[in-house]
């Protein structure tokens, strides 16, 4: 891939930047900010800017708002915290285009901040034919575009790609999107060996594209969280009430006999925690998964052998790449099987990237985020960039030109 032009290679002294970030933060009930961490991820971004004498226009979409404007998806409250973790005034348009955004973004003065309202709030940020002016009227508030919204670069949105057409030469990569990129290439291309893979959550339907472009690259595969009752039932192992995508079977069977085919040790869970229902005090206990789920009973989390096994397995790893958590870990109960293998990631000396979402708030939530090499801030897109290679959000930027 030719290498992207970065915010480091721009003249920024008294340009205007605008910078699309993933401000998509998690919200309490309340409407507070329940984990802050993406905001935080930009700020190294933001804060290169200021000192190098931009003013910045922040972008961002929050929640899926449905018929236009909704309060609960209002960005005030990013707003608010990035000017509290910035110590500095974070001025807010109510709206991300016409007279007031645009009268706001011109009086802005080198060192200031601004923060758009929910791009999301106009349909044309999703869907970009139904109103191409929409991303000409973003470009015209800034001089300069940055990416720096890693969790959306995935989506060919107007914000995301549409919008680099109106930047010439001067469209780059934020530093938290340059770190994403760097650790997601050495996977791709160089990936330190062994490698292993780890993917958990409910779906195989969601996640065999990656499964299928990881067989060529890994060394060792370990599957666990509710997908691996669908493969559980390909092999002809009772299930009980666990989660199942029957559409997916044969896939699962393919999946098993290509792995065979390349000599890729699988590890699939050896014992289960058992519940007689889907509640975090639900009647539990483990069993061997040979003897196969009962009647009534569905699978819940991965048990204490399989964690054994796993982690010996894990010794010789040089890196790890982890999607997905391994048990139904909002429920305190069955949570052990995510926070014993995050605990063992933890303590290696290999290389752990881990690919968003879920896997991300359960370290988060233990406390070990510092113990790990990279957290991806985008769990589609850390998916699909391992899938196919490259993602629209990167591929819109401009070239690096070398001198």
């Amino acid at each position: 891939m030719n290498e992207k032009l970065s915010i480091e290679d721009l003249s920024l002294k008294g340009k205007k930047a605008l910078l699309r970030v993933d401000f998509n933060v998690p919200l309490n009930k309340d409407g507070s900010i329940s984990d802050n961490t993406r905001i935080v991820e930009s700020l190294p971004t933001i804060q290169y800017l200021l000192s190098n004498g931009a003013s910045v226009i922040v972008m961002s979409h929050l929640g899926r708002p449905k018929n236009g404007p909704d309060p609960k998806c209002s960005l005030a409250v990013c707003a608010k915290e990035l000017e509290k973790l910035l110590a500095a005034k974070v001025l807010f348009a109510s709206d991300c285009i016409g007279e007031e955004a645009s009268r706001m973004a011109g009086d802005l003065k080198p060192g200031q901040v601004l923060m758009l309202e929910n791009l999301r709030f106009y349909p044309a940020e999703e869907n970009p034919g139904k109103d191409p002016s929409f991303a000409e009227k973003l470009a015209k508030l800034g001089d300069v575009y940055i990416n720096d919204a890693f969790g959306t670069a995935h989506r060919e949105h107007s914000s995301t790609a549409t919008i680099t057409r109106f930047f010439k030469d001067c469209s780059a990569a934020g530093f938290l999107m340059k770190k994403e990129i760097a650790y997601f290439t050495q996977i791709l291309s160089n990936p330190e060996k062994p490698f292993y893979a780890i993917i958990g959550g409910a779906k195989i339907s969601s996640k065999i594209g990656v499964l299928s472009s990881l067989l060529s690259k890994v060394d060792k595969i370990f599957i666990g969280g509710g997908m691996s009752y669908t493969f559980f039932k390909a092999m002809g192992i009772e299930i009980g009430d666990s989660i199942v995508e029957i559409e997916s079977i044969s896939t699962a069977k393919e999946f098993l006999e290509e792995c065979k085919k390349k000599n890729i040790p699988l590890y699939l869970p050896k014992d289960i925690v058992i519940a007689n229902n889907f509640d975090n005090h639900a009647e539990k206990k483990t069993i061997s998964v040979k003897e196969g789920i009962p009647a009534g009973w569905q699978g819940m989390d991965i048990g204490p052998e399989t964690v054994k096994e796993w982690k010996s397995a894990f010794s010789a790893a040089k890196t790890f790449f982890w999607n997905g958590p391994l048990g139904v870990f909002e429920f305190e109960n069955f949570a052990k099987g995510t926070g014993e293998i995050a605990t063992a990631l933890s303590e290696t000396s290999a290389t752990t990237i881990v690919g968003g979402g879920d896997s991300v708030s359960a370290i988060n939530g233990m406390g070990l985020s510092k113990k790990f090499s990279h957290l991806s801030t985008g769990g589609g897109a850390s998916l699909e960039y391992i899938e196919y290679g490259h993602l629209p959000g990167i591929d819109a930027l401009s070239i690096k030109i070398k001198k």
